[in-house]
């Protein structure tokens, strides 16, 4: 009995597999079978953007009620600010209110400019002055920034001498900017770590250590939303580095900043952020060299 039920569970098993056989080999050769693609290939979870990136989202510029200084939590001069009476506000109107006074309004379009090319061999800074070509390549930036024909109202450059130099170049084919100023927090340096690592660049880890907060603090200092106060786009020029740019661009867009040696630049290449009055930051162009003929790029 029991060797009949073995035979039977046999047949059973073996009609099964048969089946699925016949079934697979039906589906294909009648071609009904449906392939769903995935939205993404990568099943990590992405990071969410982090809107209070620049810490100047209006609900973290607010500070706690005090009832000795506020009625109801809004202050007089923020009512005056919204222009509503005080009496005419609900405890949500009161928030609401606060909020839009810390509002940005205005857009930041900030171009940044990698330096010319220089003179590698320089035992010093003052020695690594720009190349011929460098400064061939700083004056046709110039002009295509004044070919856009954009408002720029302020430039900020690099306190290095080849960073100096360019800045000076370029604004002798511009329009006068009303503002100038030089940093030493955007000097070349090493931000952080790369990743891939990479064989012929590899700087002390004391170097990270020095230069990344430097370079992070540019980045916070002159990369945000804009104020409440601006009310108008606004454009501005950073002249800089490689290095600096790059681990700025990452930054920004939220990129892993250890990502940012996967870039490379042109010597007078434009790059261009918008940071939008929400905390939004969008890439409008990456080492755009386009207004240099081919004898004058470099990466230097």
């Amino acid at each position: 009995m029991f060797s009949r039920m073995r035979k039977l569970s046999s047949l059973g098993s073996a009609a099964g597999v048969c089946g699925g056989l016949v079934v697979g080999w039906w589906l294909v050769a009648n071609n009904t079978t449906t392939a769903k693609a995935s939205w993404t290939t990568d099943f990590t979870p992405s990071v969410q953007w982090d809107w209070n990136w620049d810490r100047r989202e209006p609900s973290s510029l607010l500070k706690p009620s005090k009832n000795n200084k506020r009625k109801n939590g809004l202050a007089s001069d923020e009512l005056k600010q919204c222009s509503l009476p005080d009496s005419n506000l609900t405890d949500s109107e009161k928030l609401e209110a606060r909020l839009d006074a810390k509002k940005s309004t205005a857009s930041r379009y900030i171009i940044l400019i990698r330096h010319g090319q220089y003179n590698l061999d320089g035992e010093t800074d003052k020695d690594r002055k720009l190349t011929e070509l460098g400064r061939e390549q700083s004056k046709l930036t110039g002009e295509r920034l004044k070919a856009l024909n954009l408002p720029i109202t302020r430039l900020i450059h690099s306190t290095m001498t080849r960073a100096t130099e360019t800045a000076n170049i370029m604004m002798q084919h511009m329009d006068k900017i009303e503002k100038v100023e030089s940093s030493d927090l955007i000097r070349e340096g090493a931000p952080i770590p790369p990743e891939p690592p990479i064989g012929h660049w590899q700087p002390e880890n004391y170097q990270f250590f020095t230069d990344g907060p430097r370079i992070e603090a540019g980045f916070r200092h002159y990369f945000h939303r804009a104020s409440q106060s601006q009310t108008q786009d606004s454009y501005e020029v950073v002249v800089c580095h490689a290095n600096v740019i790059r681990y700025v661009v990452c930054r920004a867009l939220q990129f892993p900043p250890e990502a940012w040696l996967r870039m490379n630049l042109h010597n007078g290449s434009l790059t261009i952020l918008t940071i939008r009055p929400d905390g939004r930051v969008s890439m409008r162009q990456l080492g755009e060299c386009g207004h240099m003929p081919p004898s004058k790029l470099s990466f230097t």
